[in-house]
């Protein structure tokens, strides 16, 4: 099951008194300040709760998985996702 970001938008709204579109607003603005942030290569930090940050790839040898030939994986960037204390107690 996973919550859409209309339905987070309705219950950080509901739980906030604050109107859906103001919610909306500030879920994009904090989503366009991440991806600006990791995308210049700056590592993002909710302590305890989440942590964003860009790492670099290696090349590599791959398969493909259909014909098992040997393929070239160039190098590249990727975004590693880091749950914070908080986030894990919540889930145990």
């Amino acid at each position: 099951m996973a919550i859409t970001k209309t339905e987070l938008v309705a219950s950080i709204a509901s739980a906030t008194g604050q109107s859906q579109s103001a919610v909306s607003g500030v879920l994009d603005a904090l989503f366009s300040t991440v991806s600006d942030a990791v995308a210049k290569g700056d590592k993002v930090t909710i302590p305890g709760w989440i942590a964003f940050e860009r790492v670099d790839t290696a090349a590599r040898t791959g398969r493909n998985p259909q014909t098992g030939e040997e393929i070239k994986i160039a190098a590249g960037k990727r975004v590693k996702v880091t749950a914070g204390s908080k986030l894990k107690a919540a889930v145990k």
